[in-house]
């Protein structure tokens, strides 16, 4: 049984302080004593003062003035050192000086939980982030509403500089339903999971090769992806970056954006509906197309291609199509036919049209208008079949950038990055659904979703590039940190952490992450 005991020296007048250890001594069958001095009294305050011999941790465990504070810091040792390696906190504090800390708290607190900013304030107590104090939902309401328009295209442009350079940038769009009603941006529209809430698009540029999203841009709920292109071309044209090199799906394809990209002198590889001139093209080449000399393999897959040079435009700008046909994949080609004439019929029957689709309009569709019965739309079955017959198992991709076939479809499908990384704003960063009612809170709040994508999309390429992606989701990752943590104490006594478990050594040395630093 541990024990204190006082011994005053006569001469001096300074009291010890021993602490004792009572044992039984089973050779000498008697009681024993181990005791240690530990320190001094203070003859005013009567508190224990250590000796410097002692370890400063273990003084700090027997000085009973001595408070301690625990801060859980295994996740922020991984986001730290994402955070230094992309000076993502540096270019933040250039642009908010003030709040760079608050923001990239509330960035953490997302990537490290994926919950409402609601329950940051909790978070922030109990873990280490780059705030280092408690952020309250007051001021991260107030922070939200406050991030400035100006100052988040500064960011851009800063940040642009870092991904947007020889990479090639998938741009796609999805929805985010809201439940705001003060928000002139959220409308209802095509909704791309299936819910009957009005939304907000937001538009998303992803680097291929550096694997982290380089720009974002919020749009009406109502908006149609074919029109949102110009828009990202005047606002790079204003940011001023180098040339892009775009990769798109065929649901930004119109002749007019095509245009704007060879004015605008940018590269681009971009999926290409069955417009007239490409059946036109398929036509001439259908007989051939399968030819030994056209035979290639990629990822186990069957394809036989064919690239044509092709002047575009009345200026006869330079662009390659590249033809693709997979007979295996007719079947499914004929589904996904039909699945886009479904959606058609129902654009004519609403009125919904869409202009893009107009070619597509005439050539499968019979419309009748009768006093009567009023609009009544039917399929032309003939064209139709004709049309699967001719061109199911063939898709066609459009550049000005890649004269090889096979390296421009690798480009073109390597763009679904970009869905994991809706995948992530959605599912891993608390944005299915925005709870935001204003339009200037919302802004903040897709800026500050912006920021924890960086992280956690630079996560998963550590992740991937050293092996970790084998076992465990990024998520699994910062939960597996979650019980590093460090006891400070007050005074001159530092601090400790707390044992570090195999499994967290193995992730930290695999991050190239030293605790001795």
């Amino acid at each position: 049984m541990a024990y204190r005991s006082y011994q005053t020296n006569k001469k001096t007048g300074v009291t010890y302080v021993y602490e004792a250890t009572s044992y039984w001594d089973k050779e000498k069958k008697q009681p024993r004593n181990n005791q240690v001095c530990i320190g001094k009294l203070d003859p005013e305050t009567g508190e224990v003062i250590p000796f410097k011999r002692l370890d400063p941790l273990q003084a700090a465990a027997r000085d009973p003035a001595v408070t301690a504070t625990a801060r859980i810091v295994g996740p922020a040792l991984l986001l730290d050192s994402i955070d230094t390696e992309l000076e993502l906190g540096k270019i933040l504090k250039a642009c908010f000086p003030q709040m760079y800390r608050q923001i990239l708290c509330m960035a953490y607190h997302l990537t490290m939980r994926g919950e409402p900013l609601s329950h940051c304030e909790a978070w922030s107590k109990s873990h280490a982030h780059p705030y280092n104090n408690t952020l309250t939902s007051q001021r991260i309401s107030e922070i939200l509403k406050s991030l400035g328009h100006a100052e988040q295209q500064t960011f851009f442009a800063k940040w642009g500089k870092k991904v947007l350079e020889n990479d090639y940038l998938c741009y796609d769009i999805t929805s985010v339903s809201s439940y705001g009603e003060l928000n002139e941006y959220v409308k209802h529209g095509y909704n791309r999971d299936g819910e009957k809430l009005p939304q907000i698009n937001l538009a998303l540029l992803f680097g291929q090769i550096s694997r982290l999203p380089a720009y974002y841009n919020r749009l009406p709920g109502n908006i149609s992806d074919v029109i949102t292109l110009h828009n990202i071309l005047q606002t790079f044209n204003f940011l001023g970056p180098s040339k892009l090199r775009l990769v798109l799906d065929k649901g930004f394809y119109s002749q007019t954006n095509v245009d704007e990209l060879l004015k605008a002198r940018d590269r681009f590889t971009i999926a290409v509906p069955m417009r007239k001139w490409v059946r036109q093209i398929i036509d001439e080449v259908k007989e051939t197309i399968q030819n030994p000399e056209n035979y290639r393999k990629l990822d186990g897959e069957i394809l036989y291609v064919h690239t044509k040079l092709y002047p575009w435009g009345k200026e006869r700008r330079r662009c390659y199509v590249h033809l693709y046909y997979n007979a295996h994949a007719a079947a499914a080609a004929t589904d996904g036919f039909t699945e886009e004439l479904l959606s058609y019929k129902e654009e004519l029957e609403t009125g919904q049209r869409i202009s893009n689709h107009e070619d597509a309009y005439k050539a499968f569709f019979i419309i009748k208008e009768t006093p009567v019965r009023g609009r009544k739309v039917l399929f032309n079955n003939e064209a139709i079949q004709q049309y699967r017959k001719n061109y199911a198992g063939f898709y066609v991709l459009l550049t000005n950038d890649i004269k090889d076939p096979v390296e421009a479809l690798v480009v073109y499908r390597n763009k679904d990055a970009v869905e994991k990384c809706f995948d992530d704003l959605k599912n891993q960063l608390d944005m299915k659904r925005l709870r935001i009612h204003s339009s200037a809170s919302m802004d903040g709040r897709l800026f500050v979703q912006f920021i924890a994508l960086i992280l956690m999309s630079a996560l998963r390429k550590k992740m991937r590039e050293t092996g970790l992606i084998e076992k465990y989701t990024t998520r699994e990752l910062l939960m597996e940190m979650e019980t590093l943590t460090k006891v400070r104490y007050s005074g001159r006594y530092g601090h400790i952490l707390t044992e570090v478990t195999k499994p967290q050594r193995h992730i930290l040395e695999s991050l190239g992450i030293n605790l001795e630093t």
